[in-house]
């Protein structure tokens, strides 16, 4: 995207595509910081879906047995390693306790995008210059 405007993004799981590569879905996933704390699960993916990537990671936190829990986008940028059963994340707990709640009625709206972009210190993907950081590599503890 270069013309300075945000896609519309949806889950993965209302999309009707799916993960090309099984092991690279990590939907289900515990979600672990910078200090090896558990951050919450990987609920769902966010896609462009004209351009069949992944922008977000839907990470559910807090809460006990689904109640009072919060929902909060992580851009894919921040994932730094993923293992079997684990994606590694270059942010602290407290800062992604922190983020921009998840609003279903703003998802689809480039302002939000952009403020969960700069809470977390990265440049949007709709921006020119932008590189996609890809899958990162698999690491086993």
């Amino acid at each position: 995207m270069s013309d300075g405007s945000a896609p519309v993004l949806s889950k993965l799981s209302e999309s009707g595509q799916t993960v090309e590569v099984p092991d690279e879905d990590v939907r289900g996933r515990k979600v672990t910081d910078t200090g090896g704390d558990d951050v919450g699960k990987i609920e769902d993916l966010l896609i462009d879906e004209s351009e069949r990537k992944v922008r977000f990671l839907l990470v559910a936190h807090g809460g006990f047995l689904g109640f009072g829990e919060t929902k909060s986008f992580i851009p894919v940028d921040a994932v730094s390693r993923v293992t079997d059963d684990q994606v590694f994340i270059d942010q602290s707990r407290e800062r992604i306790a922190g983020a921009p709640v998840y609003n279903p009625e703003l998802a689809d709206k480039a302002d939000y995008y952009s403020s969960v972009y700069g809470y977390y210190g990265y440049a949007p993907f709709w921006g020119p210059g932008y590189i996609y950081p890809g899958f990162p590599s698999r690491g086993h503890m």
